[in-house]
C-alpha cells in the first residue's frame, strides 16, 4: 500500500487515468496471480489444490494473492455446504473467465519473445 501523499501514489493514479491498461496490469500484477487464475480455471478451486499446483508459493502469499484477486472481483470465495470443517472454493467471476484467454495469449507472446530463453512449455497454455 502506498501512502496517498507519496509521489509514487500520485504517479500511479495519473497513469490509471491516462490508460486503462495500467489499471488492468495493476489488478493482475504479482508474481503468482496469473498462475492462480489459470489454476482455478483448470479446476483447482480449493486452497490446497492451488498449493499443490504451485508448490513454491507460501501459504501466506497464496492467501494474500487470493484476497487481492477477490478484491478486484476476478474471483469469489464460496462456502461449500455440508463440509466439516467448513470448506471454501474459489470460483472465477465473468471478469476472471474473460482474463484466461488474455493470459493464454500473453503466454504465447512470452514463448516467442522471452529474452532469448528457450521455452518449451508454459503453465498457461
Amino acid at each position: 500500500m502506498r501512502k496517498k501523499e507519496s509521489t509514487n501514489f500520485e504517479n500511479e493514479q495519473f497513469l490509471f487515468q491516462v490508460c486503462e491498461l495500467n489499471s488492468a496490469i495493476a489488478m493482475i500484477s504479482g508474481r503468482w496471480k496469473s498462475q492462480i487464475v489459470y489454476s482455478i480455471s483448470k479446476g483447482n478451486d480449493r486452497f490446497h489444490l492451488i498449493q499443490q499446483e504451485l508448490p513454491n508459493i507460501s501459504e501466506t502469499v497464496l492467501a494474500r494473492q487470493l484476497k487481492e484477486l477477490e478484491t478486484h472481483a476476478i474471483l469469489v470465495k464460496q462456502k461449500i455446504p455440508n463440509t466439516i470443517p467448513l470448506g471454501v472454493q474459489y470460483v472465477l467471476t465473468n471478469k476472471g473467465l474473460d482474463l484466461v484467454p488474455i493470459l493464454e495469449h500473453l503466454c504465447d507472446w512470452g514463448k516467442l519473445y522471452a529474452d532469448g530463453k528457450e521455452i518449451s512449455t508454459c503453465s498457461i497454455s
